[in-house]
């Protein structure tokens, strides 16, 4: 009798064992269904499609463009092209005043203007080179009878295209030959008359029609005219002058 029941005990035991390897079997198998089921739902949500959105004029919805749409840049306007290559001109006359401050002056508020204008002139005309290049433009301006000359490093003041407001060759030798207070003087007054003509450059920008459309150009031209007459201002004060608005 204990033997019989052992016996069964035995069996009882194997027929238990069976059916929990058929669970698991069953329960693995349903694991890898569900996850080879949710791999296209995962791919989906780790990966999702760019949406290309359009915002539509005053009044009118938005549009969802195709994934594949690009943007692209709005059609070029020469005076725009003039501008950007006068200005990086315009703007190297200005770094060249800078760099004479520290061997001709120990005045500590002009050193300090001279690196700020020295700094952010130096990094507008990167903006603006780079500006020229994204557009497949030279970033010299050619002057009359001057093609295909390389115009970096050429003294601008001695040239008679120059932009408004830069410096002429006698101003540029002058300032060189000064010192101290004279030296202060003549880079305030010059600094001023530069700045004024950028301001100039800019409005004849936007005097002429279908230029200054660009986003880019926009703010830009628009940080350099609130940035510029700011530092006249500053420089009139520094002269004992009081600050006139510039129109």
């Amino acid at each position: 009798m204990k033997l019989l029941d052992h016996s069964k005990l035995m069996q009882s035991l194997v027929f238990i064992s069976r059916l929990k390897l058929r669970s698991r079997s069953g329960l693995v198998a349903a694991i890898a269904a569900l996850f080879f089921l949710s791999l296209p739902a995962f791919a989906q949500k780790a990966d999702p499609q760019p949406v290309v959105v359009q915002p539509g004029a005053p009044g009118q919805p938005t549009r969802t463009l195709p994934a594949s749409t690009r943007g692209v840049l709005p059609p070029l306007s020469r005076k725009d092209v003039e501008f950007m290559q006068g200005m990086i001109m315009h703007h190297a006359q200005a770094v060249e005043m800078t760099a004479l401050i520290d061997s001709r002056t120990t005045n500590k508020d002009l050193r300090l203007l001279g690196a700020r204008i020295s700094h952010s002139q130096a990094e507008e005309i990167r903006f603006m080179k780079r500006w020229l290049e994204a557009r497949g433009q030279s970033t010299e301006m050619q002057m009359p009878g001057m093609e295909g000359t390389d115009m970096a490093g050429m003294d601008m003041s001695s040239h008679h295209m120059l932009m408004p407001g830069m410096l002429t060759r006698k101003q540029m030798t002058a300032l060189k030959n000064a010192k101290g207070a004279e030296f202060d003087r003549l880079f305030l007054t010059g600094m001023i008359q530069h700045h004024g003509g950028a301001l100039t450059m800019v409005k004849e920008l936007y005097d002429t029609a279908g230029a200054g459309q660009d986003a880019e150009l926009f703010n830009f031209t628009t940080d350099v005219d609130s940035g510029q007459r700011a530092e006249i201002r500053i420089m009139q004060t520094m002269l004992g002058e009081k600050p006139v608005e510039e129109k």
